[in-house]
């Protein structure tokens, strides 16, 4: 099934380089060299404080330590009001675009976009807030969302922390 070799290759994906500027409300992690990593413990014990869920593995071939860290996956799927005018459609879709801007902006959303079919499902986000409750209001108060053109389906979803998407 298609969906799910989109979900398995999003599940393969891992995000958020630790030297990437990420802004989020209690904190700011500024750029750094890579000889300036935060080490293992550090970054466990920040996550830990932020109420993250997380766990730790060592990589059989390289020896490292890798965390991985729970995020949220909201899949943007059709909702039952898709009736809108061109106009009203185009104007949500402004919105829509702001509010998918803003997350990221603030640093609750890591990675967002659209499906390249015309399917059920029309879009990804993945969102790196604490836990269900807050991933789940912030993707409900998308224009989209609340006009009921689309429908939030969210599932929690481990990623390792310092790894590149690509």
């Amino acid at each position: 099934m298609e969906v799910k070799r989109i979900v398995f290759m999003l599940l393969a994906v891992v995000l958020l380089a630790n030297c990437k500027p990420e802004v989020h409300r209690e904190y700011i992690m500024e750029p750094c060299p890579e000889d300036e990593k935060p080490s293992i413990a550090a970054l466990k014990a920040q996550l830990t404080k932020d109420g993250y869920q997380i766990f730790d593995y060592v990589d059989p071939d390289s020896g490292d330590t890798v965390v991985m860290q729970q995020y949220y996956m909201a899949f943007l799927k059709a909702g039952p009001n898709r009736s809108q005018s061109p106009k009203e459609a185009d104007s949500l879709q402004k919105l829509h675009l702001e509010h998918l801007g803003n997350m990221y902006a603030n640093g609750f959303a890591d990675i967002s976009g659209p499906f390249g079919d015309d399917g059920e499902i029309r879009g990804v986000t993945i969102y790196n807030v604490p836990t269900l409750k807050i991933a789940d209001s912030l993707a409900n108060m998308d224009p989209m969302v609340q006009a009921g053109r689309l429908v939030i389906e969210m599932h929690p979803w481990w990623a390792a922390k310092g790894f590149p998407l690509r």
